[in-house]
């Protein structure tokens, strides 16, 4: 199994391959581009996700700065996904994000890990698990989620949240580590905040 098979199957490998660092170096480049970008370059930033990522659907939009081990190249967005400032994708294998999908200021999704055992981690070894969030999720300000973790349609993970298993379609979740609080229901159908009514006439 070569390197770059080893980056993307969740094995064990060192991270220093000179060719590969040296690709991942260009990708680092163009992202550092997109991210000196100025707010009236809205064009420009959309044709260089296309460039940087893996897929980008319509209407994505990122707030500068973004974080990206690979500069999104491991990215994979449906359309009209929207991050905040600050938005860090550890993209050293797949990030999978659906339609309608909203990240806060801050979120972090990680790929990458290194293993436990003290002797390995001396040696550098990493491993790697794909992330999956799908479609019309909502994750607030500074929510984390770890490799491998797939969190369903809809669902909705409160600020401050360090995702560390897989979450259910249709939820609300909260927490550190991050657990389902309740189902998305009917009370959310007339209330958006607090005691705030939904005009539904006015929408």
């Amino acid at each position: 199994m070569d390197f770059r098979e080893k980056m993307h199957s969740g094995a064990l490998y060192l991270p220093m391959d000179e060719a590969v660092m040296a690709e991942q170096l260009q990708c680092l480049d163009r992202l550092y581009d997109f991210n000196q970008t100025r707010p009236l370059e809205q064009e420009r930033r959309g044709a260089m996700l296309r460039e940087m990522f893996a897929e980008v659907g319509e209407g994505c939009y990122i707030e500068p700065p973004f974080h990206a081990n690979w500069g999104g190249r491991h990215i994979h967005f449906g359309s009209y996904v929207y991050v905040n400032f600050n938005g860090t994708f550890v993209d050293d294998t797949h990030i999978y994000v659906g339609d309608y999908t909203e990240f806060g200021p801050n979120v972090v999704i990680a790929t990458a890990g290194h293993p436990i055992l003290p002797q390995l981690r001396e040696q550098m070894y990493q491993y790697n698990a794909p992330v999956r969030i799908d479609r019309n999720c909502w994750l607030g300000a500074g929510v984390v989620v770890v490799p491998g973790v797939t969190i369903g349609d809809n669902t909705v993970v409160g600020a401050g949240s360090v995702v560390t298993r897989d979450l259910p379609a249709n939820v609300v979740a909260v927490g550190n580590p991050c657990r389902v609080l309740r189902e998305i229901n009917e009370h959310d159908r007339e209330y958006y905040f607090k005691d705030k009514k939904i005009n539904w006439d006015e929408l």
